[in-house]
C-alpha cells in the first residue's frame, strides 16, 4: 500500500512541476498571438475578422503539428 501511495505522490508532484514549467516557459497567451497576427495583417493592408484570424491560427497550428 505504501508503494502505491508513494507512486501516486510522485505522479502528482511531477504533474505540478510540469504544469508550473509550462506556465513559466509558454511564450505568449493565445489571445496575444492572435492580436499580433491581426495587427501585422492590418499593417499590410489585409483586413480580417476575429473568426478569420482564429481559422488562420488553427490552420497554421495544424500544419506545424504535421
Amino acid at each position: 500500500m505504501s508503494s502505491n501511495l508513494s507512486l501516486l505522490y510522485a505522479f502528482l508532484g511531477g504533474a505540478v512541476v510540469g504544469g508550473a514549467a509550462a506556465l513559466l516557459f509558454a511564450p505568449e497567451k493565445g489571445a496575444d498571438v492572435r492580436s499580433r497576427i491581426a495587427e501585422l495583417l492590418r499593417k499590410k493592408g489585409i483586413l480580417c475578422s476575429d473568426n478569420e484570424i482564429d481559422a488562420l491560427v488553427e490552420q497554421l497550428t495544424t500544419q506545424i503539428d504535421d
